[in-house]
């Protein structure tokens, strides 16, 4: 069903932040007689953050008013002849909006389009039936709603208890200027006669009585009007903070955590909409009851009362800086990360995003973020508020970006499209640290006025280099699997099985029960310092030598479920005694980095009746540069069934080089073929094939066959 017949059934809030999407910007009409349109086209391939593909915006524009104009004109009747004119009125609107920045247009609907969906996602949710229970994720977001919707009624209800006590007050003040009026007459009295004092001091005095009594009465009433209104916005304060925690040190840290995973292979982190949605209604609070508690000072000053509401006030007002000053600091963030590693004159891009820009009215002034590069220790020293502002640890040009605020979807962000490392300065390492353990992190700072403040933001939603110096195995299983599967590119990930074989490789343990590694830990010398037993590289290095050969020459492959992979020579054994003669599977090298090799089952043809597991010696990227391994799998006439079971070809034909075509010219295309050689001279001391030789003489073969006929036999002319 199209999101927008969906959209037209929300409800309530639901409804409500629906319809504010649109205005002015992006008219509600244009997306209904256009849904269809809209619905069809590829927004999501175009990158906001690339000036080049502008051109790509602006026909997408121009084919927006096309769609308009063509829906004018059809238009007939009476009720056409008023719609004719509103769409072609919207068709120029929007031409004269986005035709010097058609990106800004595709922002738009992008975000239109991603709050509909997730608006019909949610109250999808909602409403579905399966055990009357809404998904987690819908029960917390209901729970932020419902705690926003009691801080508006007690927002509302201290604006009421504001108003009423500024009215009191001004009667107070009025009457207060009455008992001084009936005081001066008192005082005039003395200049009368004393029959005429006598007269109309009686009246006065009774006056004056009653006036003071109510004031008396009226002050004490003052003084608990403003204690009762504290005690309120204590409350709504409280209830602020838990908010303001729940958002930013749980909602927004697990995006941040997100965003960390993803770049190392995770899903996306996901939209920042309904996070700055919730800040933005946070800060609209906490800004309101600000201005509140500056008016209930107000108040105080004006008409000072002896009692303990100075106090309440003075902390008041610290408390409510000191949420606004917490929510501005966490909701500058880095929206898109800079590459994991930087390379000198190479050109890299980032984006910063302060999510609470709008509604403070930040982007009335424009603010500057400055990048700086700066290295661990900087960096603990600045979260300690120790003064190294001014230093850093290299240079970056284009290192300077004014924010802006695109009003389509309220978002205030600066974009650094071309900054550059130019230098880095490296501090003396540390033992076996290498050069690419030294780690740096790149700030950024930015200075803007909130109401009269100023105020200096970084960049602090977690304490940078948090790298701990050993980690569960499970905690690491999750990272290296979720690795695994970005860089192959392969829903298939690692298994149960494949995880125990990387426990055994990397404690140098023989046990195949996976709980016997769930509260062991790894460090990060054992990780990628400290070679392998026996082996001249590290687990990393093994580990990152599988992926780059699976990505480069066996996905397809192991996408099929053809590669066992995460089999020791051992295991293989074991697995194919059991199974008839040509049964073969395919391991990854034990002993050679970015290695594969073929392990089966055949007669040994030293003894009579007795049986054998064979290993080819590994293949590498360099040899399936040459041959690819489904055609290398299909000239070893003995490889027969992949373990368990399977026929060669059942599994790997779809991917066998096509036959030669015929003969051109008279001439024969030559081909290389792969061999298995039968002569025991051919077996290593382990009885492994060593295919050294063959494969020199092929990938010889190969060489010629590449050159120019000219340089193969031009030595030779007469």
């Amino acid at each position: 069903m199209a999101v927008w017949i969906q959209a037209q059934q929300l409800q309530g809030d639901a409804l409500h932040q629906m319809q504010s999407l649109y205005g002015q910007h992006f008219p509600i009409e244009v997306r209904h007689y256009l849904s269809q349109w809209i619905e069809g086209q590829l927004w999501d391939a175009i990158d906001l953050e690339n000036p080049q593909e502008e051109f790509k915006a602006k026909r997408l524009l121009d084919s927006l008013i096309q769609e308009l104009q063509n829906k004018a004109e059809h238009q007939v009747g009476e009720d056409g002849f008023l719609l004719k004119i509103k769409l072609g009125h919207y068709a120029s609107q929007l031409k004269s909006t986005y035709d010097r920045c058609p990106l800004e247009l595709v922002r738009c609907i992008k975000h239109i389009l991603y709050t509909e969906q997730r608006l019909v996602r949610e109250a999808t949710n909602s409403s579905s039936p399966v055990g009357g229970m809404m998904d987690s994720m819908s029960q917390k977001y209901q729970q932020i709603n419902q705690a926003f919707e009691e801080l508006r009624l007690l927002t509302q209800d201290t604006e009421n208890d504001l108003r009423k006590l500024q009215h009191n007050q001004e009667y107070f003040i009025i009457q207060y200027q009455e008992s001084l009026r009936i005081q001066a007459q008192l005082t005039s009295l003395a200049t009368l006669p004393p029959a005429d004092r006598q007269l109309r001091e009686p009246a006065l005095l009774s006056k004056r009585a009653t006036v003071e009594s109510w004031l008396t009465r009226e002050a004490n009433t003052l003084q608990k009007y403003r204690l009762d209104l504290a005690e309120k916005h204590q409350k709504t304060l409280q209830l602020l903070r838990k908010q303001q925690t729940i958002i930013l040190d749980d909602e927004l840290i697990q995006w941040k955590r997100r965003q960390q995973l993803a770049g190392n292979g995770g899903p996306p982190e996901g939209g920042l909409d309904i996070l700055q949605s919730w800040c933005e209604k946070l800060a609209e609070t906490i800004w309101q009851n600000r201005q509140q508690i500056r008016r209930a000072e107000h108040l105080r000053q004006q008409l000072p009362i002896p009692g303990p509401i100075e106090e309440l006030l003075n902390e008041l007002n610290s408390t409510i800086t000191d949420i606004i000053s917490a929510l501005v600091t966490s909701t500058f963030i880095i929206e898109k990360q800079p590459p994991q590693v930087l390379k000198t004159q190479t050109k890299f891009a980032a984006t910063v995003r302060l999510l609470v820009g709008g509604k403070l009215n930040v982007h009335m002034n424009p603010p500057q973020v400055k990048a700086t590069i700066i290295s661990e220790q900087q960096a603990k020293a600045l979260l300690k508020n120790e003064n190294t502002r001014n230093d850093s640890s290299g240079e970056i040009l284009n290192n300077n970006c004014v924010m802006e605020y695109h009003q389509t979807t309220g978002t205030l962000s600066a974009h650094f499209r071309n900054m550059s490392l130019k230098r880095i300065k490296r501090s003396d390492r540390r033992g076996a640290e290498s050069v690419t353990e030294e780690k740096f992190t790149i700030l950024f700072e930015s200075q803007f006025s909130v109401g009269g403040n100023e105020l200096v933001f970084q960049v602090k939603g977690r304490v940078p280099f948090l790298v701990p110096d050993k980690v569960l195995w499970p905690q690491l299983c999750d990272a290296i699997n979720m690795k695994y599967k970005a860089e192959v590119q392969s829903n298939r990930g690692l298994s149960e099985e494949n995880l125990v074989f990387l426990a055994q490789k990397a404690f140098s343990s023989s046990s195949n029960n996976p709980d016997d590694y769930r509260n062991m830990t790894m460090t990060w010398s054992q990780f990628n310092r400290e070679s392998l037993p026996g082996r001249n590289f590290t687990f990393w290095q093994w580990f990152d030598g599988v992926m780059e050969l699976t990505k480069k020459h066996l996905k397809p492959h192991w996408n099929d479920g053809a590669i066992l992979g995460f089999v020791n020579k051992q295991q293989a054994q074991d697995m194919l005694m059991s199974k008839p003669n040509g049964t073969f599977l395919l391991r990854f090298s034990d002993s050679e980095i970015g290695g594969i090799t073929i392990a089966w089952v055949a007669e040994n043809p030293n003894k009579a009746g007795e049986r054998m597991v064979w290993n080819l010696m590994p293949y590498t990227t360099k040899d399936f540069s040459i041959r690819s391994l489904a055609d290398r799998i299909s000239d070893l006439n003995h490889l027969l069934f992949l373990y368990p079971d399977r026929p060669k070809d059942e599994v790997f034909s779809k991917y066998y080089t096509p036959p030669l075509s015929k003969a051109v010219d008279g001439y024969v295309k030559p081909q290389i073929k792969q061999v298995v050689p039968e002569s025991d001279s051919m077996l290593d001391a382990e009885g492994d094939f060593d295919l050294d030789d063959t494969m020199d003489v092929a990938r010889h073969v190969e060489e010629l066959l590449r050159r120019p006929v000219e340089s193969q036999w031009g030595g030779q002319q007469s």
